[in-house]
């Protein structure tokens, strides 16, 4: 017998959904700002190459982001870890604002020394300052499985 239960993401897993997303943008993004600005753009100092350095950096993880949390509930990260984002009032799916805001929050989340994403590991539904502004969760699922003998203890 195998059973679903749902508990809330806690700071460890969302920190590896995290390092998983970040790992698959950067096999995206790193080849195309190399084809762009050459391979003198990783030792360089410069904090913003260009139009393309700002649209590959910031606006396409937003962009994916958003829409990975629209369509999937979750970004690839989170899907292999089986995390989901749903609204904290009813557990349905969280609306386009809120996934906005959820976002943006992160930043909100990070300036000061990143306590609103340590916060993940404080609270007691395991949400950081970006899923209190949005009115969000992150859940997941756990498949319990009973254990079965087979034979009976004397």
């Amino acid at each position: 017998m195998v059973e679903e239960e749902l508990e809330y993401g806690g700071f460890w897993i969302r920190v590896g959904a995290a390092l998983i997303d970040s790992v698959l943008l950067a096999m995206v993004i790193a080849p195309i700002l190399t084809l762009l600005y050459g391979k003198e753009y990783w030792l360089d100092q410069t904090q913003i190459w260009g139009t393309w350095d700002l649209l590959l950096n910031y606006l396409l993880p937003a962009i994916a982001v958003i829409l990975f949390w629209m369509a999937k509930s979750a970004t690839p990260g989170k899907m292999v870890l089986k995390l989901t984002i749903v609204d904290a009032k009813t557990g349905g799916k969280p609306s386009t604002g809120q996934l906005v805001v959820r976002y943006l929050g992160y930043y909100v989340s990070t300036i000061p020394l990143l306590l609103g994403l340590i916060w993940v590991g404080i609270d007691k539904r395991k949400q950081g300052w970006h899923d209190k502004l949005a009115g969000t969760v992150v859940l997941r699922q756990h498949r319990k499985q009973a254990v079965e003998f087979e034979q009976e203890a004397p």
